[in-house]
């Protein structure tokens, strides 16, 4: 029992002076970053709900992945806070991959309510532009229409542009890009040699679901896995990289700060 108590008490007093240095920390992280250098377009990878869900069960033992996309969820609006105060520009964000699509339908329909209310709670906040990307034709007609709809309803907000990534995959991406390059020159009448010679970089990046935003300066992942699994793979090719070990509803303001500060003070050389 001495022991129990020792330990308990010690938990506690960790946990005390973290509640009291982690402010400081913070605060004085964000009053050294160099502003001018903030990336204009993060990507982050919301990864680890599932794992979150299984080690922080409810009240009543609920470890379902329910449990860990809402958690996941609200985190969302702290994340575009911190974008603003940091300065950054457009924000994409990666909900739910094509692949996810395949899920037994007990786990696939809950996630794909969450992912609905959560952007309808994005734009009943009225800060922020939110705009789809991914296979949408692959996605519940009712969802479809939720995200047409956030999507009009927050055209021209003055704030971050949200690229809410749902049934997202960077192959798919790349090969609707190209298939929708040679759709629109046969619209034209252009021959297939003619329309060969129009595939190039710049022609196809006109056609990807990121068109007309610059591309990801940074892209964070979380849970401390260290690959893009796919995400925005063309966009990335000159982008820089950052992964967390915590899992996304864990994810903190330090850590974001962090991921900035790192990128502040990275050589960028654009594949050199």
């Amino acid at each position: 029992m001495p022991f129990q108590n020792n330990f308990h008490k010690a938990s506690f007093l960790k946990s005390a002076i973290k509640s009291v240095i982690y402010p400081l920390y913070e605060r004085r992280l964000f009053s050294r970053l160099d502003f001018t250098q903030t990336p204009h377009h993060v990507g982050v990878i919301l990864d680890g709900n599932r794992r979150w869900a299984k080690a922080n069960p409810t009240q009543f033992g609920d470890t379902s992945t329910a449990h860990g996309h809402k958690a996941g969820a609200h985190k969302i609006v702290d994340l575009l806070q911190w974008c603003e105060e940091s300065k950054v520009q457009v924000l994409t964000i990666w909900l739910l991959s094509n692949q996810n699509l395949s899920r037994p339908a007990d786990e696939l329909e809950p996630l794909l309510e969450i992912i609905g209310d959560t952007v309808d709670d994005l734009v009943r906040r009225g800060n922020w532009e939110i705009r789809p990307v991914g296979s949408m034709e692959l996605l519940p007609k009712a969802l479809q229409d939720r995200l047409i709809k956030a999507a009009e309803k927050s055209k021209g907000i003055k704030g971050v542009v949200v690229n809410v990534a749902i049934g997202y995959g960077g192959r798919s991406e790349i090969a609707d890009a190209v298939k929708a390059l040679i759709i629109d020159g046969a619209k034209a009448g252009k021959s297939a040699q003619e329309i060969a010679k129009d595939v190039n970089v710049d022609e196809i990046s006109r056609f990807l679901y990121t068109a007309g935003l610059p591309d990801p300066d940074l892209v964070i992942r979380t849970s401390g896995e260290q690959r893009l699994g796919g995400f925005l793979l063309w966009q990335s090719a000159h982008s820089e990289f950052y992964f967390c070990e915590a899992y996304w509803p864990d994810f903190r303001r330090i850590d974001f700060l962090r991921a900035i500060r790192a990128y502040s003070q990275r050589h960028r050389r654009f594949g050199g």
